[in-house]
């Protein structure tokens, strides 16, 4: 819960904002201001104030407990000009906060962490539990010193600026992600990606502590670590077993929960006639551990107490590699979408064309790889961006426009398995981005059609342009016209014109939302190829499109009413 709390009329309009924006996540507290302060940071994991920052460290400077332990607290000025992030940056979220509060309200948010100041992922902010010298490291890595990583556990983390796994120092500084019980050493910081799965077993009425005590004990043996247990798995008919839920719970992980006859279909090594009578499956701990696949690394075991009530296994699941395809929209910065930015900085691998990389070079983080090519190795690329995802880590494979439409998302798609997350970003098109300088071409129904026949054969485009002629819907082409590739385009214009007059309104529009972007609006029997190359998108416009005060505009409704113009 986000409390928020205001004492003059202008704090409270920008309060009721918050509240009317987030009325699930926040709580106004009335009140002097330092009744309220001190009641929300009782109460609530952030707080938003809407006072001045020297008054609110007075207030809080008697309640600070702990770096662990503290709310985050964001400051929002009189003016609702900027959303300062005061405590708990990292550990309470108050960086996040303060720049959602920022887009909200339309402040500036101020983020003062170091890592956050210099566009570095805090190690403490990277979704996996963290042990150790966290500051050091951190300041290591601010500082340029050698850090070394250390991957003994695949997982798809953000770019860090480390100097690789075989580089550091002996004693020097180093980030090792591991899921092995060992402990930091005054230079090292531990990461604990979520590998491992407990399946457990369990008799009516099995006692939490009994269940507790085993996994810890089988985790103990094995030299694992707790912080790494990712979920605990059982069977359906156990799935209000209390004994299981409050282990769960204890530990901080879901109980997941199987079918019987998904179970009984898992080969494990240690099958029993007891859970086959009981609940209909030869195994429960090991063969629920093992159903997403994986590695035994503890084969069944009991419990100590006599008569044993709980079975458990632990299975290390691979780390899954993530692939965002992502769109970066027809070029100006301003088009990009911000879930395409925070995907972007999420990647520790950046593949592209080599002339869209450098559009968006100044976005990465430090430490990202990038694997750029050429035009022409579009499926070398999608290969590429498939494999690093496949070896576990995060990858952001990127096209113009959206990914998905004459761009990256196919080629990537096909060569892509099920052993890896793929996350697909939209873009803004280039048939949106030329529509909207046009003005409102496809306002009815309308389609697009790429004129390139190094894939597909003009005999198949043709049918295409024919049809879409036949249906009188708008068009918009893309890849028209190249050096190469010159007489395409007329072809398709004389299809068109076979059901179209002269006069329907035709755009030309050449790369769109850049700098040196140029349009014209033209018709049919006048649009001259020579105007357009491989950076144009030309759109036809049904037989309802009309020119109106210099914009092309296709009606939304089905007949075209006439007015005076």
């Amino acid at each position: 819960m986000i409390g928020l709390i205001s004492v003059t009329a202008a704090g409270a309009v920008a309060r009721d904002r918050l509240a009317a924006a987030w009325p699930e996540r926040t709580r106004v507290y009335e009140g002097p201001a330092g009744d309220a302060v001190r009641a929300a940071f009782a109460e609530c994991a952030q707080v938003v104030c809407f006072l001045a920052t020297g008054a609110v460290v007075r207030l809080l400077a008697p309640l600070l407990g702990g770096k662990t332990s503290d709310p985050g607290v964001v400051c929002v000025d009189e003016g609702g000009r900027f959303a300062v992030s005061l405590l708990g940056g990292h550990g309470g979220g108050a960086n996040e906060l303060a720049r959602e509060v920022g887009a909200l309200l339309g402040a500036e948010p101020v983020v003062t962490t170091a890592t956050d100041a210099v566009d570095l992922p805090g190690l403490d902010t990277l979704g996996l539990p963290a042990e150790g010298a966290v500051a050091a490291v951190s300041r290591a890595l601010l500082d340029g010193e050698p850090v070394a990583l250390r991957t003994e556990v695949a997982w798809p983390l953000p770019a860090l600026p480390v100097t690789g796994a075989d580089r550091g120092q002996e004693h020097g500084y180093t980030v090792t992600v591991t899921d092995r019980a060992v402990e930091p050493g005054p230079l090292d910081v531990l990461l604990r990606p979520p590998t491992l799965v407990v399946g457990v077993g369990a008799s009516r009425g099995a006692p939490a502590d009994e269940v507790l005590a085993l996994i810890r004990d089988a985790l103990a043996e094995a030299g694992l670590s707790a912080r790494s247990v990712a979920e605990l798995a059982t069977v359906d008919a156990k799935s209000r077993e209390p004994g299981l839920l409050a282990a769960a719970e204890r530990l901080g992980v879901p109980l997941v929960t199987h079918p019987a006859g998904e179970l009984a279909r898992v080969e494990v090594p240690n099958p029993s006639a007891a859970p086959l009578a009981a609940v209909g499956t030869p195994s429960v701990a090991e063969a629920a551990a093992l159903l997403g696949g994986g590695e035994l690394l503890v084969p069944k075991r009991k419990s100590a107490a006599s008569p044993a009530m709980a079975t458990c296994a632990v299975v290390r699941r691979p780390g899954r590699g993530r692939l965002a395809v992502v769109g970066l929209g027809p070029g100006a910065r301003d088009l990009l979408t911000p879930r395409a930015r925070a995907e972007l900085r999420r990647a520790s691998v950046l593949v592209g064309l080599d002339q869209y990389v450098d559009q968006i070079r100044d976005l990465l983080r430090p430490g990202t790889r990038v694997l750029e090519s050429g035009l022409g190795a579009e499926e070398e690329r999608a290969r590429t961006a498939v494999a690093e995802a496949r070896a576990g880590r995060a990858v952001a494979l990127i096209g113009s426009g959206d990914a998905g439409v004459y761009a990256m998302a196919s080629p990537a798609l096909a060569e892509a398995t099920r052993d890896i997350d793929v996350v697909g970003v939209p873009g803004v098109t280039a048939a949106l981005a030329a529509g909207a300088i046009l003005g409102a071409p496809l306002g009815h129904d309308h389609v697009s059609i790429s004129l390139s026949d190094l894939h597909t054969p003009w005999e198949v485009i043709e049918r295409r342009v024919r049809a879409a002629a036949e249906a009188d819907l708008v068009v918009t082409f893309y890849n028209p016209r190249s050096r190469g590739r010159d007489w395409q385009l007329p072809k398709a214009l004389a299809v068109l014109a076979g059901h179209r007059e002269p006069g329907t309104p035709v755009g030309v529009v050449r790369n769109a939302s850049r700098a040196d972007e140029s349009s014209r609006l033209t018709t049919l029997g006048e649009l001259d190829p020579a105007w357009v190359d491989m950076m144009t998108v030309v759109t036809v416009g049904n037989t309802a499109t009309r020119e109106i005060a210099g914009r092309m505009v296709t009606p939304r409704g089905y007949r075209w009413q006439e007015e005076p113009r």
